[in-house]
């Protein structure tokens, strides 16, 4: 496995892919594979090898369907149902329709699913329709944003502890079908207790685990939890930090939700744009002390993800 920061893409090599990055601190290409067709073991440890360094990767063209997607995602683990509060795909329980025409635009910077204990390892998201302008993704490397706090707010982020919660004082919805989809994600409340430094369970890097479900610092009231929580975000999404993954149908990119952040800009006005995501269950993040998530209020979410189970 090699890594070439130029543009071609070198040929492949015995891990069965070349990878090119395409961001300074985040983000790679994968080129030489056809998903479609099968891993081998080998294949699949390199992989997992080239998303602990680059966090996001692209693959290019691959033009899955469902199955094809589903079987990728759980080479990397067992997968979780779409969701604890939004349907899925019509008898496809695993795969989340992310549909732009329906009001689902996450255009606000977020971890998948963190106000459940136990959010997702990994995160595949699908091309299916893609605006001809627009309908970008941005994901940030939140190890990055930890490195780049200066010494004495990273020690204060070390002891921080932040309730994550999908029930909060949303934007008013544009139409109603945005309404509906609001009245579905918050129709099971969830309030749940992670750190603000979560230490990676495979890498150990250390990374800011925050973003827009966390509203609260525990020990802090709401002003000064803005104030904090805004501080620490502000490192996240700055530009150094990020990957811009345009589009195109048939793309599939896979990021590592553990230690990233990401944002659908909208901006494509009322055209279609219609991505399937299938995720990977994870395990419950655990502070640099080594003490772990725990729920607030709620429950342990066992309908979502096997590991909560």
């Amino acid at each position: 496995m090699t890594t070439s920061p130029l543009a071609p893409a070198a040929p492949a090599t015995s891990a069965g892919f070349d990878i090119r990055r395409i961001g300074g601190r985040i983000g790679a290409e994968i080129h030489g594979l056809d998903l479609a067709g099968g891993l081998t073991p080998d294949t699949v440890t390199a992989l997992n090898g080239a998303l602990l360094e680059h966090k996001a990767l692209v693959f290019r063209d691959q033009n899955l369907d469902d199955d094809g997607q589903l079987r990728f995602a759980s080479l990397f683990g067992e997968l979780t149902n779409a969701h604890p509060t939004v349907p899925a795909v019509d008898g496809r329980p695993q795969i989340l329709p992310v549909d732009g025409d329906e009001g689902i635009r996450a255009n606000h910077w977020h971890t998948d699913v963190t106000f459940v204990r136990t959010p997702p390892k990994a995160s595949t998201l699908r091309a299916l329709v893609v605006p001809p302008y627009g309908g970008n993704t941005l994901i940030a490397n939140a190890a990055a944003a930890y490195r780049d706090l200066p010494e004495p707010l990273r020690e204060l982020a070390d002891r921080l502890w932040a309730v994550h919660t999908n029930a909060y004082d949303y934007a008013e919805p544009k139409n109603e079908k945005a309404a509906e989809h609001r009245r579905q994600f918050v129709s099971r409340r969830y309030r749940t207790a992670h750190p603000v430094v979560r230490v990676h369970p495979e890498s150990g890097e250390r990374g800011l685990f925050i973003g827009g479900f966390a509203q609260s610092l525990i020990g802090f009231g709401p002003a000064e939890s803005r104030v904090l929580l805004g501080l620490l975000q502000s490192y996240v999404t700055r530009p150094e930090n990020l990957v811009r993954i345009s589009w195109n149908a048939g793309d599939l990119v896979l990021f590592d939700n553990r230690i990233t952040q990401h944002y659908a800009p909208d901006d494509y006005g009322d055209l279609p744009r219609l991505l399937h995501r299938v995720t990977v269950a994870g395990d419950a993040p655990t502070a640099v002390d080594g003490a772990h998530s725990y729920v607030v209020e709620g429950d342990e979410a066992a309908h979502y993800t096997p590991v909560a189970a």
